[in-house]
């Protein structure tokens, strides 16, 4: 049995309407939810699946950090997807260098987090003090240090540069077979 404490406003989307959300990830993670609203905590017992019970707890933090459902529950389709958080607090001084640390990552009219997301391959929800990432490991490594070096004031150019430049080196598909 396991517990994670969602936060307030994300707990309807745990649920989902009528329980549809909370039924699918019973379903297709093979677990049991406790969901108390009150509180926030759900609980995930086991019922079958070991490796989809380890999961299921991501898929919750995921959804509560501010991802869709569906989103949170392709993490269970594929064996190498996995949910990364990023807690920015531990890179700010105070509540004013949090708030100029996330405008630097969500970017004007959210175009930064969206480029970070095409580049990278992850999907990626700034949330709170909080950057969450879904992704497999390579795009995990990438948006971690996409989002380090924006914390650490790199200009927006360098780090759209990384991101171009990992982006082609995940996507590279060489043909050793084609005729040069």
């Amino acid at each position: 049995m396991q517990h994670v404490t969602v936060p307030q406003d994300r707990i309807g989307v745990v649920i989902g309407a009528g329980g549809e959300t909370m039924r699918e990830i019973e379903s297709r993670a093979n677990v049991r939810l406790d969901v108390d609203s009150e509180s926030g905590s759900v609980t995930i017992e086991d019922a079958g699946d070991p490796v989809a019970t380890m999961v299921a707890p991501d898929v919750i933090k995921a959804i509560g950090r501010g991802f869709t459902p569906e989103t949170a529950l392709s993490i269970l389709d594929h064996d190498l997807r996995t949910f990364d958080l990023i807690d920015l607090s531990e890179h700010t001084r105070n509540d004013n260098d949090l708030q100029r640390k996330k405008g630097r990552i969500i970017g004007e009219n959210g175009r930064t987090r969206e480029l970070i997301e095409e580049l990278s391959g992850a999907n990626v929800v700034v949330y709170g003090s909080t950057v969450g990432a879904v992704g497999d490991p390579e795009e995990l490594q990438v948006v971690r240090r996409a989002i380090g070096m924006l914390l650490d004031g790199a200009p927006h150019g360098a780090v759209y540069s990384y991101l171009e430049r990992k982006s082609n080196e995940l996507n590279d598909d060489i043909d050793f077979n084609a005729p040069q």
